[in-house]
């Protein structure tokens, strides 16, 4: 994939009632293709009854396509939907030029914007396990052989394939490798991070949808923002000081997209991880989009897939300056809980956010007077460790504690609380 390089975008649908969530998929589409520097020079809905297990499409429709693409001068053909190598390596034989789906076209993007050690590690061994399947794709020009006694040996071109086979797995392993040793250093940062006792928000979303832009506005912090998808690909954390003089820390993450593939989520989950690490999440939902509506639902799944959708969520409305659909914000608010509307861009309407955030915060820990038994020493020192000693002292075979404690432990102290008096 060349920058620069004229694309020409197919997506499929299967009814009339989906051809406008398939355009709708086609737009984002074209905004990763700009995104990785490629000119979008036309978009197809094709809809077909049935997806051809050799070529995606039928020969009609992939005549009319090749037609277009040269009447276009298209040098790349780009499939919304994931398409098999056997498809790939049929589709390009037809059209004569390469072909690609949305997940090589989404790694591609991945690979440019990387910045730090760990998302660029993250991508290589996502792209790799993405060539597994798509080696002969390279070796298309070499046949299998016949030998002289009528039976078949390994031509070049298979055993090239099984020499890269055994590269990608070797290369696989050492990625694999390095990734532990970066997440070790994660979990040392992050766990410092849960001992210095200060909340942590992170700022979850769609991508585009204004995360960089509210922690600029809000930190006033050196961070990138872009109008592009997936300007963010590294987590950056930044303090924050709010009104009542809590200090916190906000955390910028990787936006999600819709039918991103789960090899890739899988590979960016250390990245994301930090939503379920964090005390409270900001889902941020661009309220001037016409798809908002799925977008927070895509957001809030990929949440539940990393165990993350438990966390406290405020939800905040942005770019309610930009929106022309009232209905949708009143919509959204009786959805989503705890929400409140601002413009990241303009500074508006954060005084109700910080407050909202003052108060989830004040729900985070509860302070208690307990008296537990010595024998439950597993228990005290979960608490000592978790929590926040006031005052402690023993008295006979008991440990009486005044403590402020996470809230999520309050459960396991409830018959163990005593009356201060």
């Amino acid at each position: 994939m060349i920058k620069n390089e004229k694309a020409l975008l197919v997506g499929v649908y299967s009814s009339g009632k989906d051809k406008k969530l398939c355009e709708d998929y086609l737009d984002e589409l074209e905004r990763l293709a700009d995104t990785a520097g490629l000119e979008t020079v036309g978009k197809v809905p094709c809809s077909v009854k049935k997806i051809e297990a050799g070529t995606y499409l039928g020969t009609g429709k992939i005549e009319e396509l090749i037609a277009l693409s040269l009447q276009l001068s298209a040098d790349l053909i780009i499939f919304d939907d994931e398409i098999s190598p056997q498809q790939q390596r049929n589709l390009e034989k037809l059209f004569k030029k390469s072909v690609i789906d949305r997940t090589e076209l989404i790694l591609e993007v991945f690979a440019q914007r990387a910045q730090t050690k760990e998302a660029r590690l993250q991508i290589e061994l996502a792209k790799v396990k993405y060539q597994f399947p798509r080696l002969k794709r390279l070796w298309t020009h070499l046949s299998r052989q016949t030998s002289g006694g009528g039976g078949f040996t390994k031509g070049e071109g298979e055993k090239q394939i099984e020499l890269d086979r055994r590269m990608l797995r070797e290369q696989v392993e050492k990625l694999q490798k390095e990734i532990k040793e970066v997440s070790k250093q994660r979990q040392t940062q992050r766990s410092a991070r849960l001992r210095s006792r200060i909340p942590t928000f992170a700022i979850v979303g769609y991508t585009n949808v204004g995360k960089s832009t509210l922690l600029k506005a809000l930190t006033q912090a050196d961070v990138l923002v872009e109008d592009k998808l997936f300007a963010t690909l590294d987590t950056t954390t930044r303090k924050f000081i709010l009104p009542n003089r809590q200090e916190i820390l906000l955390i910028d993450t990787v936006g999600f997209i819709r039918k991103i593939p789960h090899t890739l989520v899988a590979a960016f989950k250390s990245t994301l991880e930090e939503a379920v690490y964090t005390d409270i999440l900001l889902h941020l939902i661009d309220v001037s989009h016409p798809m908002a509506e799925s977008q927070a639902e895509e957001t809030m799944k990929v949440l539940t897939e990393l165990h993350a959708a438990d966390r406290p969520i405020i939800t905040v409305l942005n770019k309610v300056d930009q929106c022309k659909n009232p209905l949708l914000i009143h919509k959204l608010r009786l959805k989503y809980p705890k929400t409140v509307a601002i413009s990241a861009l303009q500074r508006t309407g954060f005084n109700e956010l910080l407050e909202r955030m003052e108060q989830e915060i004040s729900k985070l820990r509860t302070t208690v007077h307990l008296r537990i038994p010595q024998s439950q020493y597993a228990l005290i020192s979960e608490l000592m460790r978790e929590g926040h000693v006031i005052s402690s002292e023993y008295e006979e075979n008991d440990v009486l504690l005044h403590i402020e404690i996470p809230s999520s432990l309050t459960h396991k102290v409830e018959r163990f609380v005593t009356d201060p008096s």
